[in-house]
């Protein structure tokens, strides 16, 4: 399994963003076998993108992430009491964005790799980081 940020996630179904062909085709592979999970901190950060015209979304919000979020396309990680915990545990210099944090202690409590660009997550050392290959 590997668990998407929020970023990869969305320019992965979106087609736009900074994915290599290489990782678009290995995202298509393992979803294909149902190896992908985002955490539901993904669906919140879309949402206020969306709702802050940062992305378009189409045909809507609602019917676009209702189809992004089916079980043939990834599976959704609900938050539970030991991810709240888990995301304590980052080490203090980890940057404090609510979405990063809860989304590496996702990974991390699940020890699935993280498939991530943001640079200040892959420098902290605190998740494995997902490369295609």
């Amino acid at each position: 399994m590997v668990l998407l940020d929020t970023h990869v996630w969305l320019w992965w179904l979106i087609g736009d963003g900074a994915l290599r062909a290489m990782e678009r085709n290995r995202l298509d592979e393992l979803a294909s076998r149902q190896r992908l999970a985002i955490s539901w901190a993904s669906v919140w950060e879309a949402e206020i993108l969306e709702a802050k015209g940062r992305i378009q979304l189409l045909p809507d919000f609602e019917s676009w992430i209702r189809i992004a979020t089916d079980q043939s396309v990834c599976r959704v990680i609900p938050v539970d009491m030991d991810l709240v915990i888990a995301q304590r545990k980052l080490p203090p210099a980890f940057h404090q964005d609510p979405a990063d944090r809860l989304i590496t202690a996702t990974a991390m409590l699940a020890g699935w790799p993280l498939a991530t660009h943001d640079q200040r997550i892959r420098n902290s050392a605190t998740a494995e980081i997902w490369v295609a290959k």
